[in-house]
């Protein structure tokens, strides 16, 4: 079974996934990173590929990318970083990035790549979902690759059920139709759309990302979720800490109780 259908089956809520950038603040650190980030008890890790121009991410993020790039970061460089890490690491791991650095390594032999290193699914922000069904669905079902799609508190009722028919593993669901970053807490209307796509009863379980920081936001996305996705908080604090990913997590954890 893909560990992101086994995570959601064994512990369907109050979820815990991290977001970092791949190559900041440090080259070498993704997997010191995802190590330190399970021994801490996250329950699921969204790894960011870098890109130049991401279109749905804040400027914390944004800037960890433009970072991660002088740094010298490249797809093929983060497939290498994590040819050993399920020698040890057991929890699910995700790609986040964009369609144009995964076309052009190929979409197939991404997925080859992927199996290789043992990452059980990608959200790509930016992928139509006509192109998903009719291109990429295949593809990645061949190689048991979860492709997560995100909805937001724009996309249709019918829409958000089409998407839920056609994919598995989790529906991201983002918070708000604006940019990634940290909120104190989720007003009336963001939270009648979770409660709205809660009623809907989906086949697949939901995580709530965007705006996720503090214990007020994790508590309302888990609320009508299986969890939360936590990722500028966590890369603030990765920075401020200079890559110490010990420091930061325990610090966002403190937030959150």
């Amino acid at each position: 079974m893909n560990r992101i259908n086994k995570l959601f089956q064994d512990s369907p809520k109050n979820l815990l996934s991290i977001y970092f950038c791949a190559g900041c603040p440090t080259l070498e650190g993704t997997a010191n990173v995802i190590r330190t980030l399970e021994r801490n008890g996250v329950h699921m890790i969204e790894i960011g590929i870098p890109f130049s121009d991401p279109m749905a991410d804040g400027i914390v993020i944004q800037n960890a990318a433009t970072q991660a790039l002088r740094n010298g970061m490249s797809l093929r460089l983060l497939f290498e970083q994590l040819r050993d890490i399920r020698s040890d690491v057991r929890i699910p791991l995700v790609f986040m990035g964009y369609l144009n650095p995964i076309m052009q390594f190929g979409f197939e032999a991404f997925c080859q790549k992927c199996v290789e290193c043992g990452i059980d699914g990608v959200i790509i922000p930016d992928l139509p979902f006509k192109d998903y069904e009719e291109t990429y669905k295949p593809i990645a079902d061949r190689y048991d690759i979860r492709v997560i799609m995100l909805i937001t508190p724009e996309t249709s009722e019918v829409r958000v059920r089409e998407i839920d028919r056609h994919t598995d593993g989790f529906i991201y669901m983002v918070s708000s139709a604006a940019t990634t970053g940290a909120q104190k807490d989720f007003d009336a209307q963001k939270q009648a759309y979770f409660r709205k796509i809660q009623d809907m009863h989906l086949r697949n379980p939901r995580m709530v990302g965007f705006g996720i920081s503090n214990k007020q936001t994790f508590d309302a996305a888990c609320a009508n979720s299986s969890g939360a996705i936590i990722g500028s908080r966590f890369v603030t604090l990765l920075n401020e800490y200079e890559g110490d990913a010990e420091k930061a997590i325990t610090q966002l954890k403190e937030g959150l109780r």
